[in-house]
This record gives C-alpha cells, sequence and structure tokens, in this order.
C-alpha cells in the first residue's frame, strides 16, 4: 500500500459511473469470471436489472431457470447413481459437466471446481467412483461456507483419506502424507511450518480409519500423547489440529489467494490487495461466501485492468462456448464434452498430483491450444460433439435482430463472446480472412464463430 490508502478501500464496492459504467463488456465479464458465460436473453437481462440485482443472482444461486432446479437435481441425481452403478468414469465425468451446463447455480459450480483443485483427489489412487460422487457433493454443499466447515468434513472425507494414505497413520507408525497436504497445500502454505509441526500432525491424525467404504474415528489408533504444533502443546487429536491451523493468519491469506485467482486471475496477484481480502476473511471466521461476494461486489473486480486478463480453464471454455452459443436443445454430449475438456488438460476427478492443475498461462500448452481450436470447429459442426445438426450461427444472431451482412453478424457473436464488437478493423480482419474464402453462407457464418472462440481473446475472462 503507498499514501493514505487504508486496507478497507482496497475492495471499495463498485458503482457504475463514466470511467467504469455498467456495459455488456461487464456483463460478460462477470459470467465468465463467476460462471460458465451466459446466452443472450440473459446477458440482456443484467445489462438491464444493473450490477446489484445481477450479482445477488449469482450468489444465491437462481441465475439461471430457478423454476426449473427441482427437476434439474432430480436428472443430475439420476446421471450419478448410473455412473456409480457401472463403475464407468467417463460417466461421472459427464455427470458433472451436465451440472455446470443446467445448474441454476454456475457460480456454486465454479466453487466446486475451485475446492476439487484445492483439495486435489485422483480417482486413479481412490478407485472408489461413488466416495468421488460423495466428495464433490461435499464440495458442493459447503462451497461457500465458512472454511473451518468444509475443512473438517474434508478432513473426514473417505476419498481424501485414501488418497493422502490416512489409513496407514497409526499410533507408533506414523504416515506423513495427510499431515503435510493440510500444511502445505490445504491452509498454511510452504514457508508457515516446520517439518517437526509434520511430525507432530501425523501424530495428531493417528485413528482415522475407513470401515465399510465410511469414515471412522479409531481410538485404539491414536496416539493420544502430549504434541507440540505451531509452538502450541497439548494433547491434540485431529479435530484440535484443524483448530490450530484456522487460527493462524497464513490460512486466511492463502484462501485470499486463491480466491482472488479464481476471479481475476494470476495478474490480480497483489499482496496488498490479497492481505486486506485475508484480513477481513479472519473478522468474518473464513467465510468463503463472504468473500466471493466482496471480490464481486468490487470496483477491483468491474476495473478495466481485470477484464480479459484470466485464462479459461478447460471446462470454463468448453461449457462457455455451449452455453453462450444456446446449444442446449438438444444440448451436445456430455461425454463428449467431459472428454473435450480432457484433452486441453483438465481432467475432472483425476488431477495430476496432490498440487492440483497448474492453471493459469499453464492452460495454454501447444497440446490444449489445439484441442481448444479443434474443439470450437466441432461445437459449431455438431458432429464432433454429438449434434445431429450443425450449429445455425445466422439464425441466432437473427432472432435477436442482429441478422443481415457478414459483420453485423461478427460484431454479434464479439458481443455475445467477447463482451464487445471488437474493432471494424479487426471485424473485417476476421470475417475476410484467407480461412472463410470460398465457403457458402452458413459455413462461414460457423467459421465465424469458431474463428471467435480460439482467438487471444476468446481464452480469456
Amino acid at each position: 500500500m503507498t499514501g493514505t490508502t487504508k486496507k478497507t478501500d482496497l475492495w471499495t464496492p463498485y458503482v457504475p459511473s463514466f470511467a467504469a459504467p455498467w456495459d455488456l463488456r461487464r456483463v460478460v465479464h462477470l459470467h465468465r469470471a463467476a460462471g460458465f458465460a451466459a446466452p443472450w436473453p440473459e446477458l440482456q437481462r443484467d445489462l438491464k436489472e444493473g450490477p446489484a440485482v445481477s450479482i445477488d443472482r449469482l450468489l444465491r444461486g437462481n441465475s439461471r431457470n430457478p423454476e426449473e432446479a427441482e427437476r434439474f437435481e432430480s436428472t443430475a441425481a439420476k446421471l450419478a447413481e448410473a455412473a456409480v452403478i457401472a463403475r464407468d468414469p467417463g460417466r461421472l465425468k459427464a455427470w458433472w459437466v451436465y451440472r455446470m451446463l443446467f445448474s441454476p447455480d454456475p457460480l456454486g459450480e465454479r466453487l466446486t471446481l475451485m475446492w476439487h483443485d484445492h483439495f486435489a483427489t485422483s480417482n486413479l489412487k481412490v478407485d472408489d467412483l461413488a466416495a468421488m460422487r460423495r466428495q464433490n457433493d461435499l464440495f458442493r454443499q459447503h462451497s461457500r461456507a465458512r472454511f473451518g466447515q468444509l475443512l473438517r468434513h474434508v478432513v473426514h472425507d473417505p476419498a481424501l483419506l485414501i488418497w493422502l494414505d490416512a489409513p496407514a497413520n497409526r499410533k507408533g507408525h506414523p504416515n506423513e502424507n495427510l499431515a503435510r497436504e493440510l500444511m502445505e497445500l490445504f491452509t498454511l502454505g510452504v514457508g508457515h511450518y516446520t517439518e517437526a509441526d509434520i511430525k507432530q500432525a501425523a501424530r495428531a491424525l493417528t485413528g482415522l480409519a475407513i470401515v465399510e467404504r465410511s469414515f471412522r474415528d479409531d481410538p485404539c489408533g491414536h496416539d493420544d500423547g502430549e504434541k507440540v504444533i505451531l509452538g502450541r502443546a497439548g494433547r491434540w487429536g485431529g479435530d484440535q489440529l484443524v483448530g490450530i491451523l484456522l487460527d493462524h493468519p497464513a490460512t486466511a491469506f492463502r484462501l485470499a489467494d486463491r480466491i482472488v485467482r479464481l476471479l481475476l486471475g494470476e495478474v490480480a496477484d497483489d499482496g496488498p490487495r490479497i492481505s486486506a481480502l485475508a484480513d477481513g476473511l479472519r473478522r468474518h471466521d473464513l467465510d468463503i461466501g463472504w468473500a466471493v461476494e466482496t471480490v464481486l461486489r468490487s470496483e477491483t473486480f468491474f476495473a478495466e485492468s481485470s477484464m480479459g486478463r484470466r485464462v479459461l480453464a478447460p471446462a470454463e471454455y468448453v461449457v462457455g462456448a455451449a452455453r453462450a452459443l444456446e446449444l442446449l436443445d438438444p444440448p451436445p454430449s456430455t461425454l463428449y464434452l467431459a472428454d473435450w475438456i480432457t484433452r486441453m488438460g483438465q481432467d475432472l476427478f483425476y488431477p495430476p498430483n496432490v498440487g492440483g492443475w497448474a492453471g493459469g498461462r499453464g492452460w495454454l500448452t501447444s497440446r490444449s491450444v489445439v484441442a481448444r481450436a479443434n474443439f470450437a470447429v466441432a461445437l459449431v459442426e455438431g458432429d464432433g460433439v454429438g449434434r445431429s445438426e450443425a450449429f445455425d450461427a445466422s439464425a441466432l444472431a437473427e432472432r435477436y435482430g442482429r441478422g443481415g451482412d457478414r459483420d453485423s453478424l461478427t460484431a454479434f457473436f464479439c458481443e455475445l463472446l467477447l463482451g464487445d464488437g471488437q474493432t471494424p478493423a479487426w471485424r473485417h480482419h476476421l470475417a475476410d480472412g484467407p480461412a472463410l474464402r470460398g465457403l457458402p453462407s452458413p459455413e462461414a457464418a460457423r467459421r465465424i464463430v469458431s474463428l471467435i472462440l480460439t482467438s487471444t481473446r476468446g481464452q480469456l475472462a
């Protein structure tokens, strides 16, 4: 911080102004950052009703067809149960993609993805789809809760305990895997603990057992002797250890950093701003919902420097494109979409290691960029995503009074997908480039959409 700026000023609420109006670009930014993009009617609704109401919808989890929520949950449950019964990981991934596509709570699904990355657990070792589904539902249920509430449940979660060898951690034979990741990745971060703290924490975590796929606290396997953890002495068990970690200021900072990166990306790695959010988290008992709301309602979130800066993760890119283009009736095959997400480097339920995905610019490897380009073509052509018909780009533009010549169509899809119509020169270069020469009108219109999706701006939120 410099000058007389106060910490509370770093997250000043956004108020539309001449310099920062509530315009289509900010509406698109909101949905791409806090959800999975949005179709034209939702964008126009939010543009008309303003930021307060629009953000309220996202926070409450009813930004999409809330009247159909009960039917959605029933269908989603059947899909998950069928995947577990069939022991088919692909179908479980497709279930989650279905949720991202149709849930009335897109922000909740984004936060579920964040926790899946934070508590990265892979079915490659767990080998139990029912446990992975339960963990996923756990993340969703507590996605906006106080972090202590979520962490206490996670430390008893069978999938995570198997993943980190907790059942092997018994009195007299400590296994440090869970203790190490609990401190290094889930709470404090590197530099805030010692190897001695890990050894003592492992003793506190002894006796966490899995019996018939359910958590059991085994007192016979627990080391009830005195431990000294982060300078605090006591006959600590797992619950007391969690309390010690929640009290440490480094945990609040790590959570603040995670939330800022989720919503604003790598360039927002601003120490004072993250510290200010961390201070607020501590005052609010690590309330994740409070922190998310603080960021979403802030001037910082809607600043020019915050828009179009964060690389879309594969799931955001794939689901957002399908939603924005209204390719939902009939929808693409969620099995196909999950496979495309995997090809782009985000294999749901199979993170690469305990640290999760690299994220940020790490999403844009040469292989994943090619996969994104191939997906954009497959999506508009239809057959590559399990749709029987190609996307009629001209019909969608005309539905909203934006059809006609090629430039009008290009401007419409730039506004829909990027938030503004771009410059006439950029549109001309796109719509009259060599990739379109000789193509009939319907094919050219689809090609324009795929080129926008694969443009540099198309990768960013």
